[in-house]
């Protein structure tokens, strides 16, 4: 009897392990399942349909209430026109094309910024880096919006900047600065914001550094310049790889920044598709846009998890 009790409790024990398991690990996919994968397809539907004047402004090739064999009824009836007329109409493609020309000049701009600041404040003495991390997260506190519209304060013609620069003596007064409403504006506004998202990973990264290794190569006689070349900058790529995706996927689909700091020549994705979705009420075209943008930034990075995976594999 004991023995079979102890058997008993054994599987219980791994019963209840497994569940934990599948519970810890299916809370997560039940949330990508819900808030991402779903509404992917409903865009995905959307995308394959014809635009028309009703409320939803769209036909749908695929209605879920037709069932199976209604829905394989209407299979000669799809097309990929609205991606075809993507690719057929120059604004998109150069809209994408913009986009991640900004969203890429504007990450090494944030890269170049939040490398010296989170280096300097993982080299600070011990009891002030919370204070750091808290100063560099303080931006949060604020709203969004309520940055951005501070920056058209400050780089507009009147603006604090204009009126500070005229109080040095610097420009002409009859001749101020004009920033606004250009893509400098766009590239301050977006490093503005997102530096955070480099500054916080990186942080982390060097923090965990192993200074005697910095130690080691000053003993053996290596300049502070090229131990920093050889050994912090190797070290730290896994921090500027992360802080360069935070900051360079939603760049690229950003839309406030440019339609509040851009001009009426910044193109960029995200404008373009919510001038789709509202002004002209083309839910079909929008949606193909929102599409292709998704594809455009996940199959690069699946590509590159797998390459990094494969390439940790060959290691061991």
């Amino acid at each position: 009897m004991p023995g079979g009790r102890e058997t008993d409790l054994r599987a219980r024990s791994r019963l209840s392990s497994r569940l934990g398991r599948l519970g810890l690990i299916g809370v997560p996919y039940l949330w990508l399942l819900i808030l991402f994968l779903l509404p992917f397809v409903i865009v995905l539907k959307i995308s394959f349909s014809d635009i028309t004047i009703a409320m939803p402004p769209y036909t749908p090739v695929f209605d879920w209430a037709d069932g199976v064999s209604g829905n394989l009824a209407k299979v000669k009836e799809f097309t990929l026109q609205n991606y075809g007329f993507l690719a057929s109409d120059a604004l998109y493609y150069l809209s994408y094309l913009s986009s991640l020309k900004i969203a890429a000049i504007s990450t090494v701009l944030t890269l170049l910024i939040g490398f010296p600041l989170a280096y300097g404040m993982a080299r600070s003495p011990r009891e002030w880096r919370p204070l750091l991390v808290m100063l560099v997260i303080l931006p949060f506190w604020t709203s969004f919006l309520i940055r951005v519209y501070a920056w058209m304060g400050i780089l507009s013609r009147e603006g604090l900047l204009n009126q500070f620069l005229i109080w040095l003596g610097v420009i002409d007064p009859a001749n101020p600065l004009v920033i606004l409403s250009t893509n400098t504006a766009v590239y301050i506004g977006i490093v503005y914001s997102y530096l955070p998202f480099m500054v916080l990973p990186l942080y982390a990264t060097l923090e965990k550094l192993d200074e005697t290794l910095l130690e080691a190569a000053a003993d053996l006689g290596c300049p502070p310049w090229k131990a920093f070349w050889q050994i912090t900058v190797p070290l730290a790529i896994p921090g500027v790889i992360a802080g360069c995706f935070l900051v360079f996927i939603p760049a690229v689909g950003e839309f406030v920044i440019p339609d509040l700091l851009g001009g009426s020549q910044t193109l960029m994705i995200g404008r373009t598709l919510w001038t789709e979705f509202f002004n002209n009420r083309d839910w079909p075209i929008s949606s193909a846009i929102a599409v292709v943008l998704l594809l455009i930034l996940v199959i690069p990075i699946v590509y590159f998890q797998n390459q990094q995976a494969r390439l940790q594999e060959s290691e061991k």
